[in-house]
């Protein structure tokens, strides 16, 4: 399909909870390839479908940024199933340009969901994969990774998160 605009941080959309695909159809296929295309074009590591506008729980994950041997994930109504542990990383994000910040999440996670051709599959995670789905699944909660970060961390940030939402 095609590359699509990144929702930026001040869109209320991203505030929103996703609506589970109930058919993985033309539609849901046409939106897997333009989160590709997107995604590609960024280059970022993981894109939810929320991020190019459309409420539905889909996100995909470029494992192959992160390993050679991996490749792309299409995930499908994805659910979280166990974490455990927990690791402190910075963390960036495609609707949050320019903004890094050290946040705490669980270091591994067990996700289940369904791939492009509606085959249920599970992914024990961890490390950078696992704080990537964990982003991404956010994104279909309506979540951010600033909604981790300290309050005085926030203040610090409070000028760059207005011009951002301002655009």
């Amino acid at each position: 399909m095609a590359e699509q605009p990144i929702v930026i941080y001040g869109d209320p959309v991203l505030r929103e909870v996703s609506e589970p695909v109930i058919e993985i159809d033309r539609e849901i296929k046409d939106l897997v390839s333009d989160l590709k295309d997107t995604l590609k074009k960024a280059g970022g590591l993981g894109l939810a479908a929320v991020q190019i506008g459309e409420l539905k729980r889909v996100f995909i994950v470029d494992f192959s940024s992160i390993d050679l041997d991996a490749s792309l994930k299409v995930f499908i109504n994805p659910e979280i199933m166990e974490k455990s542990g927990e690791i402190e990383m910075e963390e960036g994000c495609l609707s949050i340009p320019e903004i890094y910040q050290k946040i705490i999440r669980p270091e591994k996670v067990k996700v289940i969901a369904l791939g492009i051709d509606g085959k249920e599959f599970s992914m024990n995670l961890n490390g950078i994969a696992a704080r990537i789905v964990q982003h991404e699944y956010d994104h279909l909660e309506g979540k951010l990774f600033l909604d981790y970060i300290s309050p005085m961390a926030k203040t610090m940030l409070k000028g760059k998160l207005k011009r951002l939402s301002a655009v």
